[in-house]
């Protein structure tokens, strides 16, 4: 999880906004907020601001880091089935977008081996210290720490196998630029895959804006030229969602 993400919201758990990284230093291209709608009435979990119906969730600060390495997020969460159901080899160019503490991360750099690479891109310098650290605790030499922005992962320009958002895609302030960056940066037939708390279950105990149906990340994936994959539902709380990047000849570009 990562500076985007929600955390999840059991009802003692308290948000911590990161108002400083909503504006980026580097000022790029100002995006196109035509496409958000903004509310005044909206739910206290979110920030007001809407993307094809949907509120954009609070994200949460790297203050909150030790909450994503809990003991018991094996048994809530299962990391190692999804690491499992990604079917990773030896050699793949993982983008761990949103990583966190690294979390995620570094069962990736174990699955893809030397001769793979994990991009654990955040945009909380931060985030990106403790998985240096972590690197350096672990002598692990695969995983590249990546900082970038709201609108843009600085990911390499058909450069990634995969890219995979562990809970953190409904927190981007910019979701319709986020992707069409990360489409960017995958390979053709490489893999885009959404990790979110399931909407349809309501026994998931999560806060509403911290949820994604299965249906709202296909529409929101519908303006890009991905083709929808499937959907696995074996993680106890969490939609694992694939898409593939469309061929050059199909998407007539």
């Amino acid at each position: 999880m990562s500076a985007y993400r929600r955390m999840p919201a059991f009802a003692w758990l308290v948000l911590i906004p990161v108002l400083p990284l909503r504006a980026e230093p580097d000022k790029p291209a100002v995006p196109d907020e035509s496409r958000y709608e903004v509310r005044k009435d909206h739910d206290p979990n979110g920030i007001g601001k809407f993307y094809l119906g949907r509120e954009i969730a609070q994200v949460m600060g790297h203050e909150a880091a030790g909450w994503l390495e809990r003991p018991e997020r094996e048994k809530e969460e299962q990391p190692t089935k999804l690491i499992e159901a990604l079917k990773l080899k030896p050699g793949d160019v993982v983008a761990d977008v949103g990583a966190g503490s690294g979390y995620v991360s570094f069962r990736i750099a174990e699955a893809v081996g030397d001769k793979g690479k994990v991009l654990a891109e955040d945009i909380q310098p931060e985030m990106l210290d403790l998985i240096k650290q972590k690197m350096k605790d672990k002598k692990v030499t695969n995983v590249e720490p990546v900082l970038g922005t709201i609108t843009d992962p600085k990911l390499p320009k058909e450069g990634v196998d995969l890219i995979l958002m562990v809970d953190v895609y409904h927190e981007f302030d910019h979701p319709y630029e986020m992707t069409d960056a990360m489409v960017q940066a995958l390979k053709p037939g490489g893999r885009l895959v959404f990790v979110e708390y399931r909407l349809e279950d309501p026994d998931v105990p999560i806060k509403l804006v911290h949820k994604m149906s299965e249906k709202q990340v296909v529409k929101e994936m519908d303006a890009f030229p991905l083709r929808y994959v499937k959907t696995i539902d074996t993680l106890p709380w969490q939609h694992i969602i694939i898409f593939e990047k469309k061929a050059k000849d199909e998407t007539g570009k």
